[in-house]
């Protein structure tokens, strides 16, 4: 048992090294030296060390990293964590500025008091850091949970690496604090650090990284946190998810934070109305130069929560806020040839291959030229010297010619006057700027279909990739979709890199993806305007195929969200004989879609959707195919045994080994009663 005195210099030093932390982790001015430090820090873990009862989840000395983990836990986000739309112009920020104010000026004004609209709203701009977003829980201001964005509705625990951040309080400051805190910011790599940190990864003959956020990703997911624990992590934080009474704005709610001990964005201000925040924006263009991390644009939030309250979400973003994206890095290149790519539409479109340049930390060689309009627009040569930048920060795109620099003897680019894949006529269309192949046979477009069918979205057919199916397609093996359910062992065994082994999971893969969701079957089938999201809103108006096949124009152009264009479409594919002719060998095939219908996005359960559930037993007050249909209509997914992957199992009468699986890998178990809670919830369920 310690002394009353060692106690009292445990305390002490653990608030000494909190203390030293934040003023060099949080507000960048140390008081004292790495190695006054050093000795501070290693007096605390020998004391540790001695009085081992005297151990603590919040000391400093637990940023060293515990023990690795075998696999990262899903958690579920009380509050979906939403993505923000964005913004890349002046005019688009205008925009959205007006839809915000008609928004505001159409709703009840009750939640104000009665006030009207401001002339001027009041925003909140702030650097928009390029890194991994991340949700923190404390309890009784203790840091109990980290979690990653995931896909904004289940991410993975992350608490073990997150406490191995500096920057990322353990115990906060103040008084007064509520029983639960949650807030939300992003975990990144400055460029000093950063670059000082590839430096060592190569002298010690380890992993280098392509730039700061994929490192931080990358040390983020470690198994092992001793290895989080040596990569320059940090921690900014944009946000407060819990109501904390006086605290009716955004601006204040950061101040509140920094209070606490974080760190929250140091360039950020508060304006009346829109066009001063165009100017902050616009700064930004050439001033990134100040900071030392990456930034990819600036965030544009409404100040006052009561009218950020009003406005609410839509899909998976608020229409309170949005993101400002600043232009890419432009670097110059040579371009070494134009080859032409054919879709799966048999849209031909002109792609740049480039002598490999750096751009915003990845290399690029290729990039999209479009369309032959844009190519002679920018008159675009083989051997020329062009600007290149990530439209939108993701997609190269040639941006100029530096026409000081072409070489002589150069000439215009010229669409070729046939397929590249089949030799086949092409047309351009009056109505648009794509040329097209008109040839049904055409491999490419065929390949194209196919990878699209196959694709996870659609029918999710594992080990179908680009080559396979390529050598399906030059094989003369498959010639639509409905010929890959005919795929012999005979027919797959010929094929390179190919054994009995994987030949017969891939057939077994086949047969899996014959009972799909209707949706995910109108989503392979290709139709023009037809994407997930308006599959799932006819399958959820239709429920079986039968059905939406025998649906006029005119009734299709009735259904919310489909309207005259798409319902001609829709309409138009299922009158075409070939297609009609598809259809019947697919079926024949024995394709089947799962019939239950699929609730569109915004009649799902966001907490729900992604989740897996396993049922086990006998349900007394609805059947497990009731069940399973509920689950599937919410968004969530129904398998037939329980893995690591399962999220819930529901158990009724007589549950066997399925159950005890579940218990055995740590699974939450659920009645009747509580499924049919999370099922009424919009909210989601609280761990069992």
């Amino acid at each position: 048992m310690a002394s009353l005195e060692v106690l009292r210099e445990i305390e002490e030093l653990r608030r000494e090294i909190r203390r030293h932390d934040r003023l060099y982790y949080v507000l960048d001015s140390p008081e004292i030296s790495d190695a006054e430090y050093d000795l501070l820090f290693r007096r605390l873990q020998a004391l540790e060390e001695e009085h081992p009862d005297q151990a603590r989840p919040d000391s400093p000395t637990r940023r060293v990293g515990g023990s690795p983990i075998d696999e990262f836990q899903a958690v579920l986000h009380p509050a979906p964590m939403l993505s923000l739309g964005n913004a890349f112009t002046a005019g688009e920020l205008r925009d959205f500025d007006t839809r915000v104010r008609r928004r505001l000026a159409g709703v009840s004004a009750t939640a104000r008091d009665q006030e009207d609209v401001p002339d001027r709203l009041e925003y909140l701009a702030e650097l928009k850091i390029d890194g991994l977003a991340v949700r923190l829980v404390y309890r009784q201001g203790r840091l109990v949970l980290a979690a990653t964005r995931g896909d904004g509705v289940r991410g993975d625990e992350i608490t073990h690496n997150a406490r191995t951040i500096r920057s990322i309080p353990l115990l906060l400051e103040g008084e007064d604090l509520p029983e639960e805190l949650e807030v939300r910011g992003e975990v990144y790599m400055s460029w000093p650090d950063f670059r000082r940190m590839n430096q060592e990864q190569a002298g010690s003959n380890e992993k280098v990284f392509a730039n700061p956020r994929n490192a931080a990703a990358g040390s983020l997911r470690q198994k092992d946190p001793s290895v989080t624990a040596r990569r320059p992590l940090r921690f900014l934080a944009y946000g407060l998810e819990t109501a904390i009474p006086g605290l009716e704005r955004h601006s204040r709610a950061l101040e509140f934070l920094e209070g606490l001990g974080f760190p929250v964005s140091p360039r950020r201000e508060l304006f009346a109305g829109i066009e001063p925040v165009l100017a902050f924006c616009e700064s930004w263009h050439t001033r990134r130069h100040e900071i030392d991390f990456e930034i990819d644009g600036v965030v544009i939030k409404i100040d006052r929560y009561d009218l950020q309250r009003e406005l609410g979400t839509i899909s998976r973003s608020p229409r309170w806020a949005i993101a400002y994206k600043l232009p890419s890095t432009q670097v110059t290149t040579r371009v070494e040839g134009i080859e032409i790519s054919v879709g799966r539409t048999g849209t031909l479109t002109p792609v740049a291959l480039l002598e490999k340049r750096l751009v915003d930390g990845s290399e690029v060689s290729r990039a999209t030229l479009h369309n032959e309009d844009e190519v002679r627009r920018k008159d675009v040569r083989v051997g020329d010297t062009v600007f290149v930048h990530k439209a939108g920060a993701v997609i190269p795109e040639v941006l100029a010619v530096v026409p000081e620099l072409r070489p002589e003897g150069t000439r215009p680019f010229e669409m070729p006057t046939c397929c590249p894949a089949c030799s086949g006529e092409v047309v351009r269309d009056p109505q648009e700027a794509a040329t097209r192949c008109v040839n049904p046979a055409c491999p490419a477009q065929l390949e194209g279909w196919l990878r699209h069918f196959c694709s996870r979205r659609a029918m999710d057919v594992e080990g179908f990739g680009e080559s396979l199916l390529h050598q399906l397609v030059a094989r003369d093996l498959v010639k639509d979709p409905a010929d890959l359910y005919r795929l012999s062992l005979e027919d797959l065994l010929p094929l390179e890199r190919m054994g009995p082994t994987l030949a017969e999971k891939l057939l077994r893969n086949l047969q899996a993806s014959k009972q799909r969701p209707l949706h995910r079957l109108l989503v392979g089938l290709g139709i023009r305007h037809v994407g997930e999201h308006v599959a799932q809103v006819l399958a959820f108006r239709y429920p079986s195929l039968e059905q939406l096949a025998s649906a006029s124009q005119e009734e299709l152009a009735t259904v919310h969200e489909v309207g005259p264009e798409i319902g001609a479409s829709v309409a138009g594919y299922f009158a075409d004989p070939a297609n009609r002719d598809l259809l019947g060998r697919l079926a024949g095939a024995g394709v089947r879609t799962t019939g239950e219908p699929q609730a569109p996005p915004e009649a799902r359960l966001p907490h729900l959707e992604g989740r897996t559930f396993v049922l086990t037993g006998t349900l007394s007050r609805m059947t497990r195919e009731q069940a399973s249909a509920r689950l599937k209509a919410a968004g969530a997914r129904v398998a037939s045994s329980v893995s690591k992957k399962t999220s819930f199992v529901v158990a009724g009468a007589e549950a066997g080994s399925k159950l005890t699986r579940a218990q055995e890998l740590g699974i939450p178990v659920l009645d009747e009663e509580e499924l049919e809670a999370m099922l009424a919830s919009s909210g989601p369920p609280e761990e069992p």
